[in-house]
């Protein structure tokens, strides 16, 4: 893998981190699971309006950045008013880094989006999209997942494919039924080792030891019945 220096390291692989390796919402993992079978009615994403937020540090907690990606398409299946499925393509070309996240004056928001999308990290041009299948939604009684997205009402469950290899989630979720619209917000962190995303050679190249496992993700989506 190609090696860069200590300098550009800072700069460019800073969205490989949590929030000072806070670990307190980490989403749990397992192996690929059955995907839950679609039953009632079909949601359609709103694209325009629904996204992927992602927000990282460099170890310590310093120099945050923050960006989006968007969803390509999805949908959801709504059974006696629950959520009851759903899948959702997510475009990896899509990444962005919000400039306001770079404020150092020798360092280019530009370039850290082309670098993540290179094949050091996400290789978007081999891995163009990330995928993730609904495979169980159950109750969560209010309050009791520490640092969820405010409201969580649900856990959700699901297979996520990031660059060729799925691994299962579960996480806190707020789902709401509203009509002919539903909306799924949640806050969780995963450890991107899960799907094998490393810059270093091994644990021990200054390369990976200086950015943090974590990646916090926030899910907005909405959908509206087809």
């Amino acid at each position: 893998m190609k090696k860069l220096s200590v300098g550009v390291l800072a700069s460019a692989v800073l969205f490989l981190a949590a929030c000072g390796g806070n670990s307190s919402n980490n989403a749990s993992t397992n192996t690929e699971q059955q995907v839950a079978e679609k039953s009632g009615n079909v949601y359609a994403v709103n694209l325009e309006s629904s996204k992927v937020n992602w927000k990282a540090f460099h170890k310590g907690g310093f120099a945050p950045r923050w960006g989006t990606l968007s969803i390509k398409s999805g949908e959801v299946s709504v059974a006696e008013n629950e959520v009851t499925a759903g899948d959702f393509v997510i475009d990896m070309k899509s990444l962005r880094v919000d400039s306001a996240s770079v404020t150092e004056k020798d360092k280019k928001y530009t370039e850290l989006e082309a670098h993540l999308k290179s094949a050091d990290f996400f290789d978007v041009e081999k891995n163009p999209t990330a995928e993730f299948k609904i495979t169980q939604v159950a109750t969560l009684a209010p309050g009791t997942a520490k640092d969820a997205v405010e409201g969580a009402n649900k856990t959700v469950s699901g297979n996520l494919t990031l660059l060729g290899k799925t691994v299962n989630l579960t996480f806190p979720a707020k789902i709401e039924m509203q009509g002919d619209a539903v909306s799924v917000l949640a806050k969780f962190t995963v450890n991107r080792a899960d799907w094998g995303i490393k810059f270093g050679t091994s644990g021990a190249d200054p390369a990976e030891w200086m950015i943090s496992k974590d990646i916090e993700i926030g899910i907005d989506v909405k959908a509206s019945k087809k």
